[in-house]
């Protein structure tokens, strides 16, 4: 036993010199919302993904800007249609040039043409519902992200208390182990006076031992609890960090108790319903002609970016895909059923956050209920030990009801600091649950 109470002593300061060595670094809440807001990964990802949005929100542009492209094209050529052309072009026909000898059989020409050419699009409905659609799923993806930047500070509400439970538990166990300590001295001593038996040695001295472990596993979960920090904030240096407040009660009015269809993540299911919606109409519209005008200005020479001929032309163009082999029915059949699918699915999730957010409430009256019952209980076992440690110190209480006061005292404690970690952190998902 003596040898097993060693090794445990050589592992608690171990453990203990683990902890100091590393860095402590005091920190507030806000200031792990700040970092979290500047640096998380999960929030950068977000961001992307509306950038992304709005870059297809931008290419919808295209219905209403023009296509506008130019080139410069050379070619030598004895084709009797393409050398009369080009020296058409060129502006050089000569009377010479209707030889028909000629014509048959032409020398050899060169032609270099330079092109401007723009369409403008005109009439394009489809076209008008898909950027609608983009539009949607663009408005959708930044709730989206504030959506994540609402539930990561939610997750900084949670990891910081879990930081001040962890500090609470160190705490908590690291009074046990003094008493501990204290109550090994008194019966060492009332064994050496005879008033002890060996085993009831024995049986402090393992109580030595299981406060020593669970105080090991305590510092571990501030270690934990700062790393997970750390991860939130991105930061590599994962120090051990210290709250600068203590774990208390709660008190915040909760301003709205239903589920709001303004919350963001909601609204984006909306938009995205719209989103398919309007794509259910573009491919519907699809059906209907487009029209655009078009037009051109060009110049010919025979040196290579030169132009002492142009001409221009322009018109306009109704086109109309009478019949693609089903395709676009298909294709409508298609984004219909993807329609009704988000809007079952908005349903589903307006149902399911109701559902959780009912769960939340009666959670929240439990935590109440759970914090009163423990708060007694803590006040009964304190008086307990109190009155047991005086008894036994007169060597009138037993070494195992006093051990056994001891150990109902710091499992007291550590369950009411629990306790108000559910209550709190009921209550901080009842208002992300019913923020707008």
């Amino acid at each position: 036993m003596k040898n097993n109470l060693f090794i445990t002593v050589l592992i608690g300061l171990f453990w203990s010199y683990n902890l100091h060595a590393q860095e402590l670094v005091p920190i507030t809440k806000s200031d792990v919302l700040l970092k979290v807001s500047e640096n998380n990964t999960t929030i950068k990802i977000s961001e992307k993904e509306f950038n992304a949005a709005k870059a297809d929100f931008n290419q919808t542009n295209a219905v209403f800007l023009p296509n506008i492209t130019a080139s410069h094209t050379g070619i030598a050529t004895t084709n009797p249609l393409m050398a009369f052309g080009s020296k058409l072009n060129q502006e050089i026909l000569t009377a010479s040039d209707f030889n028909p000898a000629l014509l048959n059989d032409p020398s050899q020409i060169e032609n270099y043409a330079t092109k401007f050419e723009i369409q403008q699009p005109l009439i394009n409905v489809d076209g008008m519902y898909q950027r609608k659609a983009a539009k949607s799923k663009m408005e959708a993806m930044s709730l989206k992200t504030e959506r994540t930047q609402d539930y990561l500070a939610f997750e900084v509400e949670k990891a910081y208390m879990q930081l001040q439970l962890a500090y609470k538990g160190v705490a908590v166990l690291e009074k046990a182990l003094t008493a501990a300590n204290s109550n090994k001295k008194l019966a060492d001593n009332s064994f050496k006076q005879g008033y002890l038996q060996r085993a009831d040695v024995l049986n402090v001295e393992v109580r030595v031992t299981e406060v020593m472990n669970q105080l090991q596993m305590a510092k571990s979960n501030v270690q934990n609890a700062s790393n997970y920090l750390s991860f939130l904030m991105n930061d590599d240096n994962y120090v051990v960090y210290t709250p600068t407040d203590s774990l208390t009660i709660s008190v915040v009015s909760l301003k709205a108790q239903s589920i709001s269809e303004n919350r963001s993540d909601i609204k984006a299911m909306q938009l995205a319903t719209n989103a398919y919606e309007s794509m259910n109409k573009a491919d519907k519209m699809a059906f209907l002609p487009r029209l655009n005008a078009f037009g051109s200005y060009e110049l010919y020479d025979d040196q290579v970016f030169q132009g002492d001929a142009n001409g221009y032309l322009f018109g306009a163009q109704l086109s109309w895909d009478v019949f693609q082999g089903s395709k676009r029915f298909g294709k409508a059949q298609k984004s219909k059923a993807e329609f009704e699918k988000s809007k079952l699915e908005y349903t589903q999730y307006v149902s399911q956050s109701n559902l959780e957010l009912n769960k939340a409430k009666r959670a929240l009256i439990d935590a109440e209920n759970k914090l009163t019952l423990t708060a007694l209980a803590l006040d009964q076992s304190e008086e307990s030990l109190r009155i047991r440690t005086n008894r036994f110190k007169e060597g009138l209480e037993k070494t195992s009801d006093l051990l056994t006061a001891e150990t109902q005292y710091s499992q007291k404690q550590l369950e009411y600091f629990q306790t108000i970690f559910e209550y709190n952190y009921a209550l901080a998902y009842l208002q992300f649950l019913t923020k707008e």
